[in-house]
């Protein structure tokens, strides 16, 4: 008969290997438990520990027993071996490191901070087909910000009226018309009417102005279908989908992945529920471990924040960037996107926090302009353009009456 201990999934000496997933969570101890006693609970239960002793014949185990190695008042960290995992199963993966143990009652709160991947499980993921290069291989953008916005509401508009404000906002200076995260295929503006009415008015405006544009259509739906849409997507010649990473769940984003690359086609990932898992500060999954499964999956572009300039609650936005585009192991770098709130005023605010490779999306900010929305659109490319040339927002609206207007109605003040 075999019992496992606890104390078997507690070594402070012990150095994680190259090949070894190295997590790190902050624990706060269920009432009369040490922080020792938690995290070996913690790693026990996120590998093969159990609480009972078993019958097993050693000689037929594999020992995937994870490690917690370090303790700093309430953060651990534990390391699993890469055997504990199937290559290519993010699914699989997440059900280790952020499943049973977020009930445990071993723990008051857990709350999973921070992931190093080493080479073994990265390779088993594809990572992003384009990731920052989308601003050179698929528009026009240079050295710039990509510009984007989602005609406001968000539904409820009709096919019509959507269409009309995208290409108003493309004439104006965007470079990616996108829906948000709830509008699919209702009845007041069906998918397929939506998708090839507003590519036929992106090609309309290429021809005028000169500028590749583009449209982040939202293929969200049961797996099978939204695979229709991509294909959709692709044989009415667009080049972005848009995928609500999170409520369609990572599996998903797998197989999106899979028929994106087969044509050509880049994946805009919306992170709609994130709050659920990152908004509280001592349980659940960090935005930060959020976007580096979006990256290994193989997502282009994902929503990380505005570094508190936005309407959104703040968080480590140019720490999760500096991530997400960082080396990993030859993985394509994603495009963060700053979004929520944004207007003109806040613009210069937001390439100094932030920088420049990145994507600003603004939809009240444009749309709400007192001239509409095709000035709107104007302003906030005026806006990155006087940034871009060290020029203040203020000096440049003398020249500029789309950005001088935006700035008397919103000022340089930052949505609540």
């Amino acid at each position: 008969m075999t019992g496992i201990e606890y104390d078997d999934f507690l070594d402070l000496e012990y150095e994680p290997t190259d090949t070894d997933l190295v997590c790190e969570f902050t624990i706060d101890p269920a009432e009369g438990m040490s922080t020792e006693a938690a995290a070996s609970r913690v790693a026990s239960e996120s590998s093969n520990g159990t609480w009972a002793a078993l019958h097993v014949d050693e000689d037929e185990l594999t020992d995937l027993s994870a490690v917690a190695c370090a303790i700093d008042g309430h953060e651990i960290t534990v390391a699993y071996p890469d055997a504990l995992f199937e290559a290519g199963s993010m699914a699989q993966i997440l059900s280790c490191i952020a499943g049973n143990i977020m009930g445990m009652k071993a723990v008051e709160t857990i709350r999973l901070e921070d992931c190093h991947w080493p080479e073994p499980l990265v390779s088993g993921f594809p990572g992003p087909q384009f990731g920052t290069s989308v601003a050179h291989e698929k528009l026009d953008a240079g050295d710039r910000p990509i510009l984007a916005t989602v005609p406001k509401p968000k539904v409820g508009l009709s096919t019509d009226a959507h269409v009309q404000i995208g290409e108003d906002a493309w004439r104006g200076g965007i470079d990616l018309l996108k829906d948000d995260e709830n509008l699919t295929d209702q009845a007041f503006n069906p998918f397929e009417d939506r998708l090839a009415d507003s590519l036929a008015a992106r090609d309309r405006v290429e021809e005028d102005v000169g500028e590749r544009k583009d449209y982040l259509v939202n293929v969200t739906a049961e797996t099978n279908e939204m695979l229709e849409r991509v294909d959709l997507v692709a044989e009415h010649g667009g080049g972005f989908v848009m995928v609500d990473v999170i409520t369609c769940g990572w599996s998903a984003v797998q197989t999106v992945r899979k028929r994106c690359e087969r044509h050509d086609l880049a994946i805009h990932a919306h992170r709609a529920m994130h709050a659920a898992f990152d908004r509280l500060e001592h349980h659940g999954v960090s935005m930060r471990v959020l976007a580096q499964i979006a990256r290994l999956c193989g997502v282009d572009h994902i929503h990380t924040g505005t570094a508190g300039l936005g309407k959104l609650a703040n968080e480590d936005t140019p720490g999760i960037n500096e991530w997400l585009t960082s080396d990993l192991y030859g993985m394509n770098p994603v495009l963060p996107v700053a979004s929520g709130g944004l207007h003109p005023g806040v613009v210069d605010q937001l390439l100094d926090a932030l920088g420049t490779d990145i994507i600003v999306q603004a939809g009240g900010g444009i749309h709400g302009h007192p001239d509409g929305t095709h000035a709107g659109a104007k302003a906030l490319r005026q806006s990155v353009e006087a940034s871009l040339e060290g020029i203040s927002l203020e000096d440049a609206a003398d020249d500029h009456d789309e950005l001088a207007t935006a700035l008397e109605k919103w000022g340089a003040e930052t949505p609540r």
